[in-house]
């Protein structure tokens, strides 16, 4: 998702009453009538869950924290934790976690929502998270002074332990919890200074790990009530896609099958079990008439592309004077740059388990966005909201797919239509070819040269589908530029006094949707393509071009040579084996990478190492860092050696992993990763290792061939020739 504004404003906390347990919340930026609402909540279920907590602690001295983003292997369900044990001074040993129901009081602030993505978790709860733990241990402070008729200054924390200076007598936080629950909430809790941080900033292993070993961890396929029917679908290739033939009594034949429903998104085979539930979907045999799509192809989409950079006009950047700067230029160089569709392929196939059950509505799913879901289900059931609970489990991946609520809708109408529960399935086919997709894209680069080599002007052109327009709660503002296809792009770091960067809208057809790292996905592989071409064209190292267009910009100067200098730019490596390098700043993150890549004679490129530099400001888990990015480089390195959805006569041709491959085992390349200190606010780093890794790799293949790579997946047939 991409950055929207963000107030850390703070309207209060809730706290229980009259209880043996202290539950401590704090509250979102909500309204007067929100937080009323679920202060009630907190005050009714004292003693076990309150929808508008972050923090639990019980007479044991066990410590629950409540977590309101999804878990998508991304750590946020220890990362959350951290947070407020830090501030609390609690015993990690002692510290448990529970994903929390959909509820406002969980809205990510820089959404205005409950919702996961954008590599939001950290930026957006860094401070209101940590101020629930202060909250808490100011609270049990107080309680011990009281108890011990002391003056709170003499008085400190450590360990789940409150402990007296004057006799050094000490009591646990559970045995306080009763008295703290009557103390005053304060309005303004201290936080730490991070020089005293004894938790954030320290490797820790995830809290949930073991229940993902020993098998009692839940993702959404994992579901399961009494007396549901299974679900798949026949999903329509486009919206506007319709049935022309089915072949309904065939279907009905297949043993278990129980019911077959038409929805908007295509038919539904509801049966006893996920197995009859799809040969009975695949005895439909639904022929669609897909109209003018009828004809769309590949090729057709890269016109449609090219056609609208071509024109485009939607002003995203402009300074200087473009005109008068390519005028007067000792040269000018110029490239165009294209990829294509990709699939999110997450691991765990989509599926959704709704029951509409009266007025209530409960789903249980992998979802990045529970807050909407309430909302969208709501409408759906035509239930209030308040009726709709989200179960959130386990996500099998997210990278944005699972923002979308195509399954959850879906799987809620088949219920009420139904009158039974019912588990929504996607085969890997169903997802692959009916989904929604990052946008194909392509730009036209124009630049112009001074007498040392050096850009003075950057024109851009660039073309896509509108993630802002289809999205369904965005709007494409009035300049008409999408922000999410022009972000790396327009606000690239490099600093280049004359600069045009204009947006061209092209619809070609497949839905397109949020991909891990967005618009940054392509934009970095285009204008870090381009400025390493620039560099060529100077004569100049890669590096050290980089670096004088970035005095500007220290933070990222420091990533750009702490890679460099962690891969040993410049110094000797193996015969044929070549080095590439790329920067990206997204999502409040700077990375850097450097790929070491040779090129076979039959033109298979292999990466052998990839060293990452990362400066995300202070750091809550370096062991989650650390893996993200590894994460990420995986992600991207397969989009850039394999990733393409293709399109022939208005249907995807790719179906499952054997034609949309994923990186194995043998091709992963080692991968090292530093950890720039930093104080500046945290970024995210879901996201942020994805950008660079492709312009590292193909600049990499660029300095061992002399071929430079404009297009992906990489084309070893170019290589092969070269």
């Amino acid at each position: 998702m991409a950055d929207t504004a963000f107030t850390s404003t703070r309207r209060g906390f809730l706290k229980s009453g009259g209880s043996a347990a202290l539950v401590i919340g704090f509250a979102l930026p909500l309204s007067n009538k929100v937080q009323a609402a679920a202060a009630a909540a907190a005050s009714q279920q004292s003693n076990t869950f309150a929808p508008n907590a972050w923090l639990r602690i019980t007479p044991d001295n066990r410590i629950t924290v409540v977590c309101g983003s999804a878990e998508m292997g991304q750590g946020v369900l220890t990362s959350i934790p951290m947070l407020v044990a830090e501030e609390l001074d609690a015993d990690w040993k002692l510290v448990g976690v529970e994903q929390a129901p959909a509820h406002a009081a969980y809205n990510n602030p820089m959404f205005g929502m409950q919702a996961t993505g954008g590599s939001t978790t950290i930026r957006a709860h860094w401070t209101p998270v940590r101020q629930a733990g202060a909250a808490a241990r100011e609270m049990l402070v107080a309680a011990a002074a009281e108890l011990w008729k002391v003056d709170a200054s003499h008085l400190r924390t450590e360990r789940s332990f409150v402990i007296n200076t004057l006799n050094k007598k000490k009591l646990a936080y559970g045995a306080l919890v009763e008295a703290a629950a009557k103390q005053a909430v304060p309005t303004t809790p201290t936080l730490k200074s991070s020089a005293d941080f004894k938790i954030l900033g320290k490797p820790t292993a995830r809290l949930d790990t073991p229940a993902k070993v020993n098998g009692q961890a839940k993702f959404g396929i994992d579901a399961h009530i009494e007396g549901m029917l299974v679900a798949v679908m026949a999903r329509a290739p486009f919206p506007e896609a319709k049935i022309k033939s089915m072949d309904e009594a065939k279907a009905r034949e297949v043993k278990g099958v129980r019911k077959i429903i038409t929805i908007p998104h295509g038919v539904a085979v509801l049966a006893d079990g996920y197995w009859s539930a799809k040969q009975g979907r695949d005895a439909l045999a639904v022929q669609w008439d897909l109209g003018d799509k009828a004809q769309l192809n590949s090729a057709k989409v890269s016109e449609l592309l090219n056609d609208a950079a071509n024109s485009a006009g939607a002003i995203a950047a402009d300074k200087g004077n473009v005109k008068d700067a390519a005028a007067n230029a000792s040269s000018q160089h110029s490239a165009s740059y294209e990829v294509p569709y990709l699939a999110h392929a997450c691991m765990e196939p989509l599926n959704c388990l709704a029951w509409v059950k009266g007025d209530e509505v409960t789903i249980w799913a992998g979802t990045q966005s529970q807050g909407p879901s309430q909302g969208i289900l709501s409408q759906v059931a035509q239930v209030t909201p308040a009726k709709v609970k989200v179960n959130t489990m386990l996500l099998g991946g997210g990278f944005g797919r699972r923002f979308a609520p195509d399954f959850t809708i879906d799987a809620t109408l088949l219920s009420k239509l139904s009158g039974s529960p019912v588990k929504l399935i996607y085969t890997r086919e169903d997802d692959m070819a009916a989904a929604y997709y990052r946008p194909a894209a392509l730009v036209k680069f124009e630049a112009a040269l001074d007498e040392q080599g050096r850009p003075s002007m950057l024109r851009a052109d660039v073309a896509s589908p509108s993630i802002m327009a289809g999205s369904g709660f965005m709007k494409l503002p009035e300049s008409g530029v999408d922000s999410q296809a022009v972000e790396g792009l327009a606000d690239h770091l490099y600093d280049i006094p004359h600069q045009r960067i204009a947006y061209g809208r092209a619809e070609p057809g497949p839905q397109v949707w949020f991909w891990r790292s967005v618009g940054h996905s392509q934009n970095a592989f285009f204008i870090e393509s381009f400025v390493d071409e620039l560099a060529a064209a100077a004569k100049a190292d890669p590096l050290q071009y980089r670096l004088q267009l970035l005095d500007k910009h220290p933070r990222a100067k420091a990533v750009l040579q702490a890679a460099a200098a962690k891969a040993g730019w410049g110094q000797p490596l193996p015969a044929g084996v070549k080095r590439g390098i790329a920067l990206a700043e997204s999502f409040g993150s700077l990375v850097a990478e450097v790929a070491e890549v040779s090129v076979a004679a039959d033109g298979t490129p292999k990466v052998h190492r990839v060293v990452a530099a990362v400066d995300c400001g202070q750091t809550v888990n370096p062991q989650t860092i650390a893996r993200q990015i590894e994460g990420a480089i995986v992600y991207g390195l397969t989009a850039a050696l394999y990733g393409q959805i293709t399109l022939k006569d208005g249907r995807v041709e790719q179906s499952n992993f054997h034609d949309y491959p994923v990186l194995r085992m043998n091709e992963m390349p080692k991968v090292e990763v530093h950890i720039i200190p930093s104080m500046a606010a945290p970024g995210g780093i879901g996201e942020p290792g994805t950008p660079p890794i492709a312009p590292a790799v193909t600049n990499a293949i660029f300095a061992a061939t002399g071929v430079r790579i404009r297009k992906l997946p990489i084309e070893t047939a170019l290589l092969k020739k070269a």
